[in-house]
């Protein structure tokens, strides 16, 4: 069996399976979003169709109860995803917590997928408004819009576009990228990847 094993075995068997330990939540996508933009219609749609479909998600309206840390929350759910999704919108770029999100997700080197909603990618670009974000957070911003610009995504209007295509079509990509990621463990824990 290859270094590592034992861990590759516990993930595949999860991924796989859905096993989890009892005390742990679980978190398979991280939705990203504005929520003045998008928490009514597109992020409650997307988090209700995976639910539906026994992937677990984490929409911070729907995931958090009163009393859970809002940073460690959304920082756990972060590290635990396995995908994440990124729901730009025209005032994502406006708020300090859907950046500082999407620059962990960057950092983090989880995949990414996009969808500009109600906007172009060319269009998204890092505003400080009031002066209040260091030069070096506008730096980690301005580069993770950069890594989700130049990111395939998924692009939609809202007034003429198909939402029951657009939820669809988002699913499938997450359940292929979850399913890419199991078969990657379990060829790990055959012994064909290092």
């Amino acid at each position: 069996m290859a270094i590592g094993a034992p861990i590759a075995l516990e993930k595949a068997t999860r991924f796989l399976f859905g096993c989890r330990k009892p005390s742990q939540k679980s978190c398979d996508v991280f939705i990203n979003h504005r929520g003045i933009d998008t928490k009514r219609n597109i992020a409650g749609l997307l988090n209700d169709r995976l639910t539906q479909l026994n992937i677990s998600s984490f929409l911070d309206s729907k995931s958090m109860e009163p009393g859970d840390k809002l940073y460690d929350s959304i920082e756990s759910a972060i590290n635990e995803c396995r995908v994440a999704i990124a729901i730009l919108s025209p005032r994502y770029c406006e708020s300090f917590f859907c950046l500082h999100e999407l620059a962990m997700l960057v950092g983090s080197g989880k995949k990414i997928i996009p969808i500009f909603y109600d906007i172009k990618p060319s269009e998204l670009q890092v505003v400080d408004t009031d002066g209040s974000i260091s030069p070096e957070k506008m730096e980690m911003f301005t580069r993770a819009i950069q890594e989700v610009r130049y990111t395939v995504g998924i692009t939609f209007d809202s007034q003429n576009g198909n939402w029951s295509d657009l939820i669809s079509r988002t699913v499938n990509v997450v359940k292929n990228s979850l399913n890419n990621e199991a078969f990657w463990y379990l060829d790990l824990i055959l012994g064909h990847r290092n």
